[in-house]
This record gives structure tokens, C-alpha cells and sequence, in this order.
């Protein structure tokens, strides 16, 4: 009987296609692609090892955020030694943001690699910062720290670190927001209520009182955005109060 060598080459083609979009994306050649493939498995696909345990990304993305937090507050700590421990903190949070995570998942279309019974345009921003760093996680353990090191480096520390730019970035508006609301013992809440509008996503509104004083308005997809957003008005409506000494 005569099989056709697409047969058997398939799977090999498709090995070797992510091979080569792995290798690009991290700079160097991965010795276990295995290890990659699974940074990638979305949990839908409810795959599952030789004992029985879950197969995804999410351990990976666990021990990624680790080595993420650690190289990053090296590079700190070593670029910045006048940064006390505070300050330090403050610019490791504005790096390995969510936002800034998303951002470099996007850059790198690490979505595209992602396995998925979920269609892809269902999924919500934070699978791109997810993801990346499950890759991170997949790079410690196939090629150890000095590699995750070398990654980091060259797609997050020297593309997108500015430490006097990072200085003037602002994380959240709401944190801002509240700080200088408990330093002024001024008294707020939010206001938070479904927004029963037309659109097809469920909205949330926010309403944001300070001193009995409704002070901005917002509405988003989910409360946290909704809180963001009207803490972001009235931040600028507070600016000048806020940033006098």
C-alpha cells in the first residue's frame, strides 16, 4: 500500500513553520519546541499529560511573570542606583504593566501562534500580555536565565525602556486619585451601575463624588475600565490641586 508523503509531511511542514516563527521572534533557536507549543495551548483545548494533569499556557505565564519581575528589577536596580527602594517599585510596575504587556504581545502577534477552541476575536485584551509571558516562562526552561535575560533585553529593556519617560507615565488615574483624596481627608466613592443602553456588550457607568460632590462620569465594558476612566476626568479636573506641592 502507497501513502502519500504529504501524509507524513504535514505535521513536520507545520513543526517546522513554528520552528522558524519562534526562532524569529526570540532571536535565537529553541531547543524544545514542545516547550513552546504548550506557552501557546489555550486551556479550551483541554489537552492533558501522560499523568493526567492540565496542558495550557497558564504555569508557564505563572513562572514568566516571575522572571519578568526578576530581570526587569535587575536592570533597575543597576541602571538607577540613586532609585531608593519606592521609586524602584514604581518604575518595575509601570514595565510590566498589563497594558504595556498587552502591548508587547500585540508587537510580536503572539496571538496568531495561539491554539484555541475559542474563537480568537472572542478573547478579551489580556491574552496578549498572557501569553507573552507564558513565552517568557517557555525560554527559562528551555534555555535557562541567561536567554530569558538576553530576550527581555532585546524586546522590552531596549525598545521600550526610558526611565525619564517611564518617571512621567501614569499607571492609574484612580490610584492618583485616591492617594491625594486620603492625603486631603477628602471623603468619595464610586458609584457603579449597569448601563442599560442599546450597545450589544453590557455597559457600566460610574459615577465619581468627591466631597459629596459628583466630580465625573464614565461608563466602559466592565466596572475596572468604567472607575479608570472617570478617575482619569477628574484627575484633570483636579490636576492643578493635585500636582501643587
Amino acid at each position: 500500500m502507497k501513502f502519500s508523503p504529504k501524509i507524513f509531511n504535514s505535521h513536520s511542514e507545520q513543526d517546522g513553520d513554528f520552528f522558524l516563527g519562534i526562532k524569529r521572534i526570540l532571536g535565537f533557536k529553541p531547543k524544545n519546541t514542545n516547550i513552546y507549543k504548550k506557552a501557546f495551548l489555550h486551556r479550551s483545548v483541554n489537552k492533558r499529560d501522560d499523568q493526567g494533569n492540565p496542558m495550557n499556557y497558564e504555569r508557564l505565564e505563572f513562572l514568566g511573570d516571575a522572571m519578568l519581575g526578576t530581570i526587569i528589577s535587575k536592570h533597575l536596580y543597576s541602571s538607577v542606583p540613586e532609585g531608593d527602594e519606592g521609586y524602584l517599585t514604581k518604575m518595575r510596575s509601570k514595565i510590566v504593566s498589563r497594558k504595556h504587556l498587552n502591548e508587547l504581545g500585540k508587537d510580536l502577534n503572539l496571538l496568531s501562534y495561539v491554539e484555541s477552541r475559542i474563537p480568537k476575536s472572542h478573547f478579551g485584551e489580556n491574552i496578549h500580555g498572557n501569553v507573552f509571558e507564558a513565552l517568557v516562562g517557555a525560554i527559562y526552561l528551555d534555555r535557562g536565565y541567561t536567554y530569558c535575560e538576553k530576550f527581555i533585553q532585546s524586546r522590552v529593556i531596549e525598545p521600550y525602556v526610558d526611565i525619564e519617560q517611564l518617571e512621567g507615565k501614569v499607571i492609574s488615574y484612580k490610584s492618583l486619585v485616591i492617594e491625594w483624596c486620603q492625603k486631603q481627608k477628602k471623603s468619595f466613592y464610586y458609584d457603579v451601575y449597569e448601563d442599560t443602553g442599546n450597545d450589544v456588550l453590557k455597559h457600566f457607568a460610574v459615577k465619581l463624588t468627591i466631597e459629596e460632590k459628583i466630580l465625573a462620569k464614565a461608563r466602559a465594558t466592565s466596572k475596572k475600565k468604567a472607575e479608570e476612566k472617570a478617575s482619569k476626568r477628574a484627575y484633570f479636573a483636579l490636576q492643578h490641586k493635585i500636582e501643587s506641592p
